[in-house]
Parts: C-alpha cells; sequence; structure tokens
C-alpha cells in the first residue's frame, strides 16, 4: 500500500516547489491545520474554521513559499489584481493579522506566521501535502517551554503577594492588640485610681 503523502519540500530544492505541490494536491496539513483546496475550507483538528477569501488566499501564498519570504509586494499581486485602488499596506497588515487570529498565532512568539520587517512574511511550519485526505488525528501543540516557566513564574507572584498580605494582616493585628490593650490598661489604671480616690 503506497502512502498518500509528497514530501515536503527540502531546503536544497528549487523555490517553486511548495508552489507546485499547493497547485498539484487537493490537501494540505500543518500542525492541527488541514486544508482542502477544492472546497477552499480550512479545519483545526476536525472543526472548520471561517476564512474570507483574501484570507485564505494568504494562507496558500505563504504555504507555497514555506520557509522563504513572501514579501508584501508579491502578497498585494496574490490579493488584488493590477488595476485595484486600495490601501495596499494597511489591507495586507490587516489580511495577515486575520489569518494570524485564526491560527491563534502570535507577532512576539510566532508558531506559523513570522513577520520579517521590511521585508514581507515567512512561513513556519513544514506543510504535507497529499491527493487523500488525511487520516483524522488530534495534534496537540507543542509545549513552549519559555511559556511554561512564565506561567510558573505568574503562578509564584500571587503567592508571594498573598504570603506578604498575611505578614501585613498578623502585624496589623499584633499593633491592634496592644493598643487595644494598652487602652483597656489605662482605663483600667484611671477608673481603679478614682475608685482609691473616694
Amino acid at each position: 500500500m503506497t502512502s498518500n503523502l509528497l514530501p515536503v519540500a527540502g531546503p536544497l530544492m528549487e523555490s517553486s516547489t511548495n508552489a507546485e505541490l499547493v497547485q498539484s494536491n487537493r490537501y494540505i496539513r500543518f500542525g492541527s491545520f488541514h486544508v482542502d483546496q477544492q472546497r477552499q475550507q480550512v479545519f483545526r483538528n476536525g472543526s472548520r474554521l471561517k476564512l474570507q477569501g483574501k484570507v485564505y488566499q494568504v494562507l496558500l501564498t505563504l504555504i507555497a513559499k514555506h520557509g522563504q519570504v513572501v514579501t508584501r509586494e508579491e502578497l498585494k499581486q496574490a490579493l488584488w489584481p493590477s488595476d485595484t485602488h486600495v490601501n495596499f499596506d494597511a489591507n495586507v497588515n490587516t489580511t495577515v493579522n486575520k489569518l494570524r487570529q485564526i491560527l491563534g498565532d502570535s507577532t512576539d512568539r510566532p508558531v506559523y506566521i513570522e513577520t520579517i520587517p521590511r521585508k514581507g512574511y515567512s512561513f513556519m511550519p513544514e506543510p504535507e501535502f497529499a491527493t487523500e485526505p488525511f487520516v483524522a488525528t488530534i495534534y496537540v501543540e507543542p509545549v513552549n517551554v519559555t511559556d511554561m516557566n512564565s506561567a510558573a513564574a505568574e503562578t509564584k507572584q500571587p503567592e508571594e503577594n498573598s504570603d506578604r498580605w498575611m505578614t501585613l494582616g498578623i502585624i496589623a493585628l499584633i499593633l491592634a492588640g496592644v493598643l487595644l490593650g494598652a487602652g483597656v490598661a489605662t482605663l483600667w489604671i484611671s477608673h481603679t485610681a478614682s475608685l482609691i480616690r473616694h
């Protein structure tokens, strides 16, 4: 039985290889995402995502040049005919940001789309291509050690703050007790002194 998977483009292959794979294969998979090009649908762990036409086009354009820089000019040409009059820079930014939102990606710690300053964007994961649907699997995102450390630090900080507040509360109770005791003692002394005078 032969596999329906085609190899992903390696770094030594020509730049057109991924573009050809995108054009000649119906299915694309990367991470937890599956793309059905015939239906122009994208799924994450089996759930269909809603991608507008331009957002879907950006995704395919980025996948076609996986690991390379896709310039803003290339995205502009892929998204709008030459006779279209729009604010290309703002629209490219908006469209890429929408795609990032849908993929759950961030500009600070990108997993899927990396911004290449003053040049464009690069698609980071290695896509797989197939002529038949991929076997349904649940993909678990890899754990980022940095994220775990920052989450642990965030958990630790409230604990430290609660310890600090507890210590301050105990000190406040002790002071209140001392002041209350001093007040009671003063009253008792003045009351005793008044009794002795009478």
